[in-house]
């Protein structure tokens, strides 16, 4: 269990920033606490990766979440888009599922003589990408610039995807029969990883209940329009991150660079997604400022699924995602919190 200190309000240190015209940090909790009442109405008993999907959301990162078949992970992701006035697609992952289905093609228009672009599942604010590894790698490999620069380059030329742009992915595990397993650089462009878990007793009897005439996603809709969403997003990175804060997350990247048990550490680009998840959290939360125990709570969920073990790690235990995880929380409370000045 992570024994660190908390840091209090006055030592990270009041933003000095003007609030985003049009919305504050309470009403901010407000409609984010309205977005998570509605998808707990589909999802029961799943409060933590119900929060992490909010996180990611507002902090617009990507979203891969990972688990056995049957436990919710695609309606987790329906129901977060539905909750929300953007646009939508979804794109089943199979082996014959080639790149231009994901991020369009050039047709030739005939009558006119020249060819025009007809874009791609990823021309939509949403995109839930079901059971991504069940792709061949050059079809994941589609989204790379897609995720990492909210474009598409298609013969040469280059088109901007909607304003804001997130991946909602979901996949079996490694292990199972017919998947591939994503390379480093596709997983290091989701912001975080989850798992769902299976209910306990009293949710699978309640889901038993309620799902034995209709599905529940039909009986929610959206709850936050796109541009109060994008309002969200704008006060989630103006939350204040103090100096000691940043030094805190980069000591806790360079710790899984240097740990024993991990052959491949985490990248600056985790470094940077974490202190936007950390915001992120620190705005549902109705703060201004960063809290370590932002970045500690996101840490496994934000890093893990970015590292290697060594095998002598993997000797140890079977499941990799419980070593990675074990790793990251030894890390995250052998890390101090150093000790910032108010800005």
């Amino acid at each position: 269990m992570n024994t660190l200190p908390t840091k209090q309000p006055t030592d990270a240190a009041a933003s000095g920033t003007d609030a985003e015209p049009g919305m504050t940090h309470e009403e901010l909790r407000a409609e984010a606490e309205r977005v998570a009442s509605n998808i707990e109405a589909v999802i029961d008993g799943k409060h933590d990766a119900v929060q992490v999907a909010l996180t990611v959301l507002l902090a617009e990162g990507h979203l891969l979440i990972e688990d056995v078949p049957g436990v919710g992970k695609t309606m987790l992701a329906k129901a977060l888009a539905k909750s929300v006035d953007c646009s939508v697609s979804r794109v089943q992952f199979t082996p014959d599922l080639l790149p231009s289905d994901v991020t369009g093609v050039s047709v030739y228009n005939q009558p006119e003589r020249r060819f025009e672009f007809k874009p791609g599942a990823v021309f939509a604010n949403i995109v839930i990408g079901d059971e991504i590894n069940r792709a061949s790698p050059k079809t994941q490999s589609a989204l790379l610039e897609c995720m990492e620069e909210r474009q598409v380059t298609v013969d040469g030329s280059t088109y901007p995807l909607p304003d804001p742009f997130i991946v909602i992915a979901t996949q079996n595990p490694v292990e199972m029969e017919g998947t591939y397993e994503l390379p480093e650089a596709q997983r290091d462009r989701f912001m975080a990883r989850i798992a769902m878990g299976y209910p306990d007793e009293q949710a699978e009897i309640e889901m038993l209940t309620g799902r034995d005439t209709s599905s529940p996603l039909s009986r929610i809709g959206a709850v936050v329009t796109s541009d109060r969403l994008r309002q969200m997003m704008a006060l989630a990175r103006r939350v204040f991150a103090s100096e000691a804060l940043k030094q805190y997350a980069v000591a806790i990247a360079h710790g899984t660079r240097d740990d024993p048990d991990l052959r491949l550490g985490a990248s600056p680009r985790a470094t940077l997604q974490l202190v936007r998840a950390a915001k992120a959290r620190a705005a549902l939360a109705g703060r201004d400022f960063v809290l370590p125990d932002d970045v500690d709570a996101l840490a496994v969920p934000v890093l893990a699924h970015r590292l290697l073990p060594t095998s002598r790690a993997m000797g140890q235990h079977h499941e990799r995602a419980a070593v990675l995880a074990d790793a990251v929380t030894r890390i995250v409370a052998a890390t101090p919190v150093p000790v910032g000045q108010q800005k």
